[in-house]
């Protein structure tokens, strides 16, 4: 089932993780996904069904690319759920598009914290203001009391109601399961403790309602069969007998697991290492520095010598950096926190990197290179000033879409973009940015 929401912050990723890991402590085969392009809610996903998650998106992945991860998802799991993103129509294409493209049955949580007669119009509006949606039933969230749940559900079903939508549960309002946010979104579950704690709090919670009740047999009318995927051609090895070093740690931590899987498609070998470890960098021949929060961690990045020696004797020696938003904010000389502190960073590009209290872009982006098109997205909360000239933009997807796209930049053999790249959109573009001089 695709979990989805009227809006942001209604709580349906602590949803979709407590139904997780309820069915994989009960001994099922669980598999998730994200909807849209997010880095911050598959760690959570991952932690409650102790597998990697990725992310599917009608635009930056692709129909075929979806199909083929559910297929194979389905090939090996019990239970398959997908998060959805924002709320159920919002986005072009949404999580909604999604849901009917594939027939992934909606559930719909609703944080009901202030409602009544109310849940039910919303609950109405959401499973027929697109005829044809595939429905499991709704969810309420942050219930004060046993007393209001039962209004939820006369809401539902009394004289008055025309929603035909089944109340499947009625979550209690109950810090002991909130996931923590920050600026970006979630905290990133392995810096929380208790993580595993939490989601085990709301599996409990989930577990004392009708949908948490069913079994592997009830669950079965909402199956789904997925057409195989389209045959693609073997990927030729273009980065065979190359070593990509990636950096890997609290401050480095936006990464698709799909990204790596398409790096080793591509025969690269992958080794990882620490900044804020202060690790000097393995042995390799192209270094990536994807996104993450080195605003959170600027101190111990500025401090740590070995590590950014090693990086500048990689660029002397000419050999290919990919840097995207969090990497390559690291790369400027200097970043200036909320707070009016300065801090000298990398000195590999000219210029500053300052944080705003606001979001700076957001939205599907294409960067299109020599080798071709990649897709991926934008999400950032700072700003760069530098000397250095763009050598090209990417394209916003969206159709009137405001704003430049964002700057690509290029000094010797380092590329550096706020740009997140989707590598399976196109791997042979995604191999040029690891091969020295193929990019000119």
């Amino acid at each position: 089932m695709l979990v989805a929401a009227p809006a942001s912050g209604q709580g349906k990723t602590t949803v979709a993780c407590a139904l997780a890991r309820l069915h994989a402590r009960a001994g099922r085969r669980v598999r998730a996904f994200k909807c849209g392009p997010d880095f911050l809610d598959p760690h959570w996903l991952a932690l409650a069904t102790g597998h990697p998650v990725h992310n599917l998106d009608l635009w930056m992945t692709g129909a075929d690319d979806a199909r083929a991860r559910l297929y194979a998802a389905a090939s090996e799991a019990d239970l398959i759920i997908v998060e959805g993103v924002m709320g159920l129509f919002d986005g072009e294409p949404s999580a909604a598009d999604l849901a009917q493209r594939f027939g992934l049955p909606v559930l719909a949580v609703i944080d009901a914290s202030a409602m009544a007669g109310t849940f039910g119009a919303l609950a109405f509006g959401l499973q027929h203001f697109r005829p044809g949606l595939p429905w499991a039933g709704v969810l309420a969230n942050r219930v004060a009391s046993e007393r209001q749940a039962q209004m939820l559900q006369d809401a539902l079903s009394g004289e008055r109601s025309r929603t035909d939508s089944d109340l499947l549960g009625a979550i209690m309002r109950n810090d002991a399961f909130s996931l923590p946010e920050r600026h970006l979104g979630l905290t990133v579950a392995s810096e929380i403790p208790d993580a595993l704690a939490r989601l085990d709090a709301a599996a409990d919670a989930l577990a004392a309602t009708p949908l948490g009740r069913m079994d592997a047999a009830a669950l079965t009318r909402w199956s789904v069969s997925f057409e195989p995927p389209v045959e693609i051609p073997a990927q030729a090895p273009l980065l065979a007998g190359r070593t990509i070093a990636i950096a890997r740690d609290a401050a480095f931590c936006f990464v698709y697991p799909a990204n790596l899987d398409v790096l080793r498609s591509l025969g690269a070998e992958l080794a990882f290492f620490s900044p804020l470890a202060d690790d000097a960098l393995p042995p390799c021949d192209a270094v990536w520095l994807p996104g993450g929060y080195p605003e959170l961690h600027a101190p111990t990045l500025a401090a740590s010598t070995i590590c950014r020696a090693s990086l500048i004797a990689h660029v002397n020696a000419s050999q290919a950096l990919w840097a995207e938003c969090g990497g390559m904010m690291l790369l400027f000389e200097e970043l200036l926190t909320l707070e009016g502190e300065t801090h000298a960073m990398w000195g590999l590009l000219p210029g500053s990197v300052t944080m705003q209290k606001r979001l700076t872009a957001l939205g599907p982006q294409r960067l299109t290179l020599p080798a071709g098109a990649l897709r991926g997205h934008t999400f950032h909360y700072s700003r760069c000033v530098s000397t250095l000239e763009p050598v090209c933009r990417t394209e916003p997807a969206r159709a009137g879409a405001s704003g430049a796209g964002e700057a690509v930049f290029r000094s010797g053999s380092v590329q550096a973009s706020y740009f997140h790249a989707w590598f399976a959109s196109n791997p042979e573009a995604t191999a040029s940015l690891f091969l020295s001089g193929d990019t000119d």
